[in-house]
C-alpha cells in the first residue's frame, strides 16, 4: 500500500503526483468513504473544507467537494481561513473532519492537504492508513449522495474564538501594531481580530492574488514588515505566514523575534499568573540560550522531535499546555488544539501588556545563543550513530563546549544529508566546533 501522509499532511508541487485534481477527487471520497460512519443525531457526516489563497486552491476544492459527496458525505464550505480556525469550526460545527487545502509558508506553485479529526487534532495514525487503504480501492458513487453548503458565519465564529482566547476585558488598546498577513489566510480575519480587541493596525501582505502568497512577505520573510514597523513607528509588528499557523514578532527598533522569543514571554507571564502551568516543551532545534532562560526562572523544559505532531504529543504525555518551535508555529493547549498563530500573538501580547514595557525590553530577559548549522551530504544516515569516527568527533565538540554549548546531529527527514548544529556562547569557537565536526561526518564517507 502507497504511503501519502507525511507528519504534515500531504505536500508537493501541483500538477506532480499525488498533487492533482484527479487525486484530491480521490483522497475526497476514500475520506468520506472512512468517516462516513460518523454520524450526529442521525444526520450525514460532514467534513468542513479551508483553503488558503494560493490559486490552485479553487480547483482543488472543487475536486475534494466532488469526492466527498460521492461518497455521501456532506460538505462545509469556508473560503480562505487560517489553518487553526478549521481545527476550531470542525469542533464547533460537530463536522466528522476538516480539511485545508494549503502549502503553508511554501510558495504558490505548491499545495497540499491538513485534516483534522472531530476534536480539531491531526488525525491519528490508524485513520490515515484506513484512508490510504480506501485510495487503492475503485472509486464508486454512493446511492444517496452527500450535500454542499457555504458556512456564512464561520469567520465571525472564529474572530470571537481567538478574541475569547485572552482574559475577559483584556484589550489592545494605546498599541500601534503593525500586521503582515503574508497575503496569506489570515488576510481578512487578522486585522478584524486586532482592531476589535482595541489596537490600531497598519497593514502589509492582505492583498492575495493567488500567486503573491508568502512572496517576499510573511513569517519566512521578515524584511518587509520590519521596514513597515519602522516606517510607521508601530510599537511592535505581527508576522503570520501563509496559513496561518505560525507567527514572528517585530519590536519597536526593527528587530525579529522568532518563536523561542515568543515562547519565552508566554512562558514567563504564565508562571507568574496561572497556578496550573507546568512547563515548556520545546524541539531539538530550540536555541539553547530558550533553555538555559526557562531554567533560570525554573521553568521545566522538554525538548521533542522536530515538527508539530511531536510537540503536541510531549504536551499531551506531561500534561502541558504550552508548546513550540523556533520558526513560529506554538501550541496554547489550554486556548485551541493545534499551532495558531493569531492566538499565539495574542498569548505573547497578555505578556507584553502586563508588564507595562516595551517589547524590546522585555525580550531582552532570554539571550539567544550563537547558532551555526552545516549540511552534510549523508545517504547511511543509520549508519550514524554507529561510525566510530563520527562517535568520536561528536564527544570531543561535546567535551569541548561543556555546559555552555550544545551540539546535534539530525538526519534530515526530506534530504539526503544531516544537520550539523552547534550552539554556544562564542560565535567563533561554536563556528570552529561546526566546522570539525561537520568534515568529520563527511570524511565518514556514509
Amino acid at each position: 500500500m502507497q504511503k501519502y501522509f507525511g507528519t504534515d499532511g500531504i505536500r508537493g508541487l501541483v500538477g506532480e503526483a499525488p498533487i492533482t485534481p484527479e487525486f484530491f477527487l480521490k483522497l475526497g471520497w476514500a475520506v468520506g468513504r472512512v468517516l462516513a460512519k460518523n454520524k450526529v443525531g442521525g444526520a450525514p457526516a460532514m467534513v468542513i473544507i479551508g483553503k488558503d489563497t494560493r490559486i490552485s486552491g479553487y480547483m482543488f476544492e472543487a475536486a475534494l467537494e466532488s469526492g466527498l459527496i460521492a461518497a455521501g458525505v456532506d460538505v462545509g464550505l469556508v473560503g480562505p481561513m487560517p489553518t487553526p480556525a478549521i481545527a476550531y469550526l470542525t469542533r464547533t460545527f460537530q463536522a466528522a473532519a476538516g480539511i485545508v487545502i494549503s502549502a503553508s509558508h511554501n510558495p504558490y506553485t505548491d499545495n497540499g492537504i491538513k485534516l483534522f479529526g472531530s476534536q480539531g487534532t491531526k488525525l491519528g495514525d490508524e485513520v490515515e492508513l484506513a484512508i490510504e487503504a480506501e485510495l487503492e480501492k475503485p472509486m464508486q458513487t454512493a446511492q444517496k449522495l452527500g450535500k454542499a453548503r457555504r458556512l456564512e458565519d464561520a469567520e465571525g465564529r472564529y474572530i470571537e474564538f481567538c478574541k475569547g482566547s485572552v482574559p475577559w476585558g483584556f484589550n489592545l488598546e494605546g498599541l500601534n501594531i503593525a500586521l503582515d498577513c503574508a497575503n496569506g489566510a489570515t488576510y481578512s480575519v487578522a486585522p478584524k481580530v486586532f482592531r476589535e480587541l482595541g489596537a490600531n493596525v497598519t497593514t502589509i501582505g492582505i492583498a492575495p492574488d493567488g500567486l503573491n502568497i508568502n512572496l517576499d512577505c510573511g513569517s519566512t520573510k521578515m524584511k518587509a514588515l520590519q521596514r513597515h514597523v519602522l516606517e510607521t513607528h508601530a510599537d511592535l509588528g505581527v508576522a503570520f505566514d501563509g496559513d496561518g499557523d505560525r507567527v514572528m514578532f517585530v519590536d519597536d527598533q526593527g528587530e525579529v523575534l522568532d518563536g523561542d522569543q515568543l515562547l519565552y514571554l508566554i512562558a514567563t507571564y504564565k508562571s507568574q499568573h496561572n497556578d496550573d502551568f507546568k512547563g515548556v516543551v520545546g524541539t531539538l532545534m530550540s536555541n539553547f540560550g530558550f533553555e538555559v532562560a526557562l531554567k533560570k526562572l525554573d521553568i521545566p523544559f522538554i525538548r521533542a522531535n522536530v515538527g508539530d505532531r511531536y510537540v503536541i504529543e510531549e504536551m499531551n504525555k506531561n500534561d502541558w499546555t504550552l508548546g513550540g518551535e523556533s520558526s513560529g508555529h506554538i501550541v496554547c493547549r489550554c486556548a485551541t488544539t493545534t499551532g495558531d498563530g493569531i492566538i499565539a500573538a495574542l498569548q505573547a501580547l497578555l505578556a507584553v501588556k502586563s508588564s507595562d514595557k516595551p517589547l524590546g525590553i522585555l525580550k531582552q530577559g532570554m539571550q539567544k545563543m550563537p547558532q551555526v548549522m552545516i549540511n552534510v551530504p549523508c545517504t547511511d544516515k543509520a549508519a550514524l550513530n554507529t561510525n566510530d569516527s563520527v562517535k568520536a568527533a561528536l564527544a570531543h565538540a561535546e567535551l569541548e563546549l561543556g555546559d555552555a554549548g550544545r551540539v546535534l546531529l539530525r538526519p534530515s527527514g526530506t534530504e539526503p544529508v544531516v544537520r550539523v548544529m552547534v550552539e554556544g556562547k562564542d560565535q567563533q569557537q561554536v563556528q570552529t566546533v561546526a566546522e570539525q565536526l561537520a568534515a568529520a561526518v563527511e570524511e565518514a564517507g556514509l
